[in-house]
């Protein structure tokens, strides 16, 4: 039993001489770690005090070398939901969900940019054809740039009130959309039109056309005159 007890200890050393300080929570497990190189690891409560006239609030999530990393909660000093944010090397990246105590009020939508490598490698889609997209690369600037559709709902009735779409940070247009795709269906009807064949009379019903013409008759077939 005592030999089991010091490996024990021996390991907790040894797992903790990583860090220069740390904490252990309610469930055992180790919390808000800094380890040698002043850097934040695992799993972190932080408590952020309120601050002129702003109310206070508690997040929790991983970091990663001093870095957010994954899905990170904040709650109001009541203990309520107020936000569920998703990071990517320490920036926005994904969806970001914001609540009240009705519901969610606001949805993000995030794409993180690699401080390492600010190059990415994106789908352009085609405004003249939804269905076809391009692959380029280009240079993302900043840390994270709004990417995908952002939604506000009303707070009072949790309704969606309005939605918009980013692509890189810049807004798109659907009216822009709608007309590009209205002139590629307005090209392609026209198309049809030029290429359509022309209808061909049969040759008793031109025959018979003549034998009428000669004699100067008319045709009942349905019409006032």
């Amino acid at each position: 039993m005592r030999f089991f007890l010091v490996l024990f200890l021996a390991i907790g050393v040894q797992s903790f001489g990583q860090y220069k300080s740390f904490t252990i929570g309610a469930k055992r497990d180790t919390l808000n770690a800094i380890d040698q190189q002043d850097r934040r690891q695992g799993k972190w409560v932080v408590k952020v005090p309120g601050l002129r006239g702003e109310p206070g609030y508690d997040e929790e999530g991983v970091y990663r070398d001093g870095k957010k990393e994954g899905t990170w909660r904040v709650y109001t000093q009541q203990g309520d939901l107020f936000a569920v944010e998703n990071y990517r090397w320490g920036n926005k990246n994904g969806k970001s969900q914001y609540f009240n105590i009705r519901g969610i009020v606001r949805e993000e939508s995030w794409k993180a940019v690699n401080p390492a490598n600010p190059y990415d490698t994106i789908e352009v889609p085609d405004l003249a054809d939804p269905g076809k997209v391009e692959m380029k690369v280009i240079k993302i600037e900043g840390t994270a740039v709004k990417h995908g559709t952002w939604r506000y709902y009303d707070p009072a009735t949790g309704m969606l009130a309005k939605s918009e779409t980013y692509f890189l940070d810049k807004i798109e247009d659907p009216n822009a959309r709608l007309a590009a795709q209205g002139e590629n269906i307005a090209d392609s009807s026209a198309d049809k039109t030029a290429t359509a064949p022309k209808k061909v009379k049969p040759k008793e019903v031109v025959e018979f056309e003549k034998k009428l013409g000669k004699k100067g008759k008319k045709v009942i077939d349905g019409r006032t005159y």
